[in-house]
């Protein structure tokens, strides 16, 4: 084994290249969600734009319960106990983080 000099030095070029690794990674990673963010923004903006034409469909028929961009019926929220809001909307924002994450 080396002097102690040198374990240091090799110690600290080590820990220098493995950093650098890592922030090349990362720096490629906010390039590619730069590229995608322009097409991902068009996208979310479509389907907000259809959820409003939808919702508008909706409340001219007259039903009474609104419905998800994924199907799922929304309850009235006047008739749910506080923690039923908060649970649906936890089990929403799982869901949402689950289809960003999956890349849409």
């Amino acid at each position: 084994m080396g002097s102690p000099d040198a374990l240091i030095r090799a110690t600290v070029n080590r820990i220098g290249a493995r950093i650098g690794h890592g922030l090349a990674d990362t720096a490629a990673e906010l390039v590619m969600l730069a590229r995608n963010a322009p097409e991902r923004l068009r996208q979310e903006w479509d389907l907000f734009q259809e959820e409003v034409r939808k919702e508008a469909e909706r409340l001219e028929r007259g039903d009474a319960s609104p419905v998800a961009s994924d199907g799922v019926e929304i309850q009235n929220p006047t008739s749910d106990t506080p923690q039923q809001v908060i649970d649906r909307l936890r089990a929403r924002v799982a869901e949402l983080s689950r289809r960003i994450e999956a890349g849409y």
